[in-house]
């Protein structure tokens, strides 16, 4: 968690297009911010264990001046509901998803904090509690508009945090 105050996982389904280009962007955002986060993505599913993101999500991205190429896919954990203060869903499916695990966490271990759970676009005006389209059957556009609402959405989570004070 490499010694951050608050740490942000943000998740899709397979962890290759929208939550690495998501975990990028909002890290970068928050250092713009001067905010203490450490920011980490997964995926629900395990259809891309340790594989680099997409590589029309590095092309785009790397185009507006994120570098995702460091990035390696996982499956979430519910040891993550731990480590965590917060889990971000790209969707309204994986937000559902999300919201089971974070059930059966606070079951199995009833004296420990488990994550906030949220969509991306919680506090984001411009795409309110709007889920992140998948791009991964799209085209040129797709990719570039997961970029512009993980923008949109970064910038209202840091919004945010800095209103509440939560972290700083």
């Amino acid at each position: 968690m490499k010694n951050a105050k608050y740490n942000v996982l943000c998740v899709c389904l397979g962890n290759i297009c929208r939550s690495p280009t998501a975990e990028v962007i909002l890290q970068q955002t928050a250092q713009r911010a001067r905010l203490n986060v450490w920011v980490d993505s997964a995926g629900t599913s395990n259809y891309h264990p340790n594989k680099a993101p997409d590589p029309r999500s590095q092309k785009y991205a790397i185009q507006y001046g994120y570098d995702l190429s460091a990035l390696r896919a996982r499956q979430i954990t519910l040891e993550d509901f731990a480590k965590f203060n917060l889990i971000l869903a790209m969707d309204h499916d994986n937000l559902c998803h999300l919201k089971d695990l974070q059930a059966e966490f606070k079951r199995l271990y009833p004296n420990q904090n488990a994550a906030e759970v949220a969509l991306m676009s919680e506090h984001d005006t411009a795409y309110l509690k709007q889920p992140v389209p998948d791009p991964y059957y799209g085209e040129a556009k797709d990719f570039e508009r997961v970029i512009a609402q993980c923008e949109s959405s970064s910038a209202a989570w840091v919004k945010y945090w800095q209103n509440t004070h939560s972290v700083e």
